[in-house]
Protein backbone atom coordinates (compact mmCIF):
# COMPACT_ATOMS: atom_id res chain seq x y z
CA UNK A 1 0.00 0.00 0.00
CA UNK A 2 1.35 3.51 -0.91
CA UNK A 3 1.65 6.27 1.87
CA UNK A 4 -0.29 8.49 -0.69
CA UNK A 5 -3.10 5.56 -0.18
CA UNK A 6 -3.06 5.39 3.39
CA UNK A 7 -2.85 8.97 3.97
CA UNK A 8 -6.27 9.72 1.57
CA UNK A 9 -8.20 6.48 3.78
CA UNK A 10 -7.20 7.98 6.45
CA UNK A 11 -8.36 11.66 5.95
CA UNK A 12 -11.39 10.13 4.71
CA UNK A 13 -11.78 8.00 7.56
CA UNK A 14 -11.76 11.03 9.88
CA UNK A 15 -13.70 13.27 7.58
CA UNK A 16 -16.64 10.42 8.02
CA UNK A 17 -16.00 10.47 11.85
CA UNK A 18 -16.14 14.73 12.22
CA UNK A 19 -19.30 14.53 9.80
CA UNK A 20 -20.68 11.72 12.27
CA UNK A 21 -19.79 13.67 15.30
CA UNK A 22 -21.56 17.04 13.92
CA UNK A 23 -24.55 15.49 12.91
CA UNK A 24 -25.03 13.53 16.53
CA UNK A 25 -24.33 17.89 18.12
CA UNK A 26 -26.59 18.84 15.59
CA UNK A 27 -29.57 15.98 15.92
CA UNK A 28 -28.69 16.02 11.62
CA UNK A 29 -29.21 12.03 10.36
CA UNK A 30 -27.93 13.56 7.03
CA UNK A 31 -24.80 14.19 8.25
CA UNK A 32 -24.70 11.58 10.85
CA UNK A 33 -25.06 9.07 7.78
CA UNK A 34 -22.82 11.02 5.21
CA UNK A 35 -19.72 10.22 8.37
CA UNK A 36 -20.79 6.58 8.33
CA UNK A 37 -20.68 5.62 4.84
CA UNK A 38 -16.93 7.98 4.33
CA UNK A 39 -15.76 5.71 7.32
CA UNK A 40 -17.04 2.73 6.04
CA UNK A 41 -16.09 3.93 2.38
CA UNK A 42 -12.33 4.27 3.96
CA UNK A 43 -12.21 0.91 5.61
CA UNK A 44 -13.41 -1.04 2.75
CA UNK A 45 -10.08 0.79 0.12
CA UNK A 46 -7.74 0.24 3.69
CA UNK A 47 -9.35 -3.25 3.70
CA UNK A 48 -8.69 -3.62 -0.55
CA UNK A 49 -4.92 -2.51 -0.24
CA UNK A 50 -4.32 -4.89 1.90
CA UNK A 51 -5.67 -7.61 -0.07
CA UNK A 52 -3.34 -5.95 -2.71
CA UNK A 53 -0.37 -6.41 -0.46
CA UNK A 54 -0.90 -9.85 0.27
CA UNK A 55 -0.33 -10.71 -3.19
CA UNK A 56 2.61 -8.51 -3.74
CA UNK A 57 4.48 -10.78 -0.84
Amino acid sequence: MGLDDKIKNAAEKITGQAKEAYGDATDNDRLRAEGQADQSTADIKNAGENVKDAFKK
